[in-house]
């Protein structure tokens, strides 16, 4: 009984986990070359989001548009996506690698780091535009 009892425990402890990691696109928490190295591996294409913290349309990226359970499905399933401050940490050499044009701009990307497709500025359709994109850079 006492073991039914600590499985029943820790699967509720562990069900916000589980559900918040399918909700809206997961970012991965490194470098950019450890991206495109998890890109190679796992052979899928990258997803960057090149934003700044001043950026009024990047913060409407990150809570509007990112947390759509459709447009995260697709993007976690064939992307690697990494989220990278353009001002702080590797963003500024990242800039100079990728000429960015305005924030935010969402890059994607072949394993090797290859631009496929940009996007600059704020998708007008939100999720369901980005969506697009994403599918169209995948074929």
């Amino acid at each position: 009984m006492k073991k039914l009892l600590s499985i029943l425990f820790l699967s509720i402890l562990t069900l916000p986990a589980i559900a918040a990691e399918g909700d809206g696109v997961n970012f991965f928490e490194g470098t950019f070359r450890q991206a495109k190295e998890k890109a190679k591996k796992e052979n899928k294409l990258i997803m960057l989001d090149a934003y700044t913290t001043w950026c009024g349309p990047c913060k409407v990226l990150k809570n509007k548009v990112f947390p759509n359970k459709e447009l995260g499905d697709y993007i976690n399933a064939n992307f690697v996506s990494i989220g990278v401050d353009m001002e702080a940490g590797e963003g500024p050499a990242l800039a100079n690698m990728y000429p960015i044009e305005g924030y935010p701009t969402i890059l994607f990307m072949d394993a090797t780091g290859k631009v496929k497709k940009k996007v600059l500025g704020l998708p007008q359709g939100g999720a369901k535009e980005l969506l697009g994109v994403a599918k169209a850079v995948k074929k």
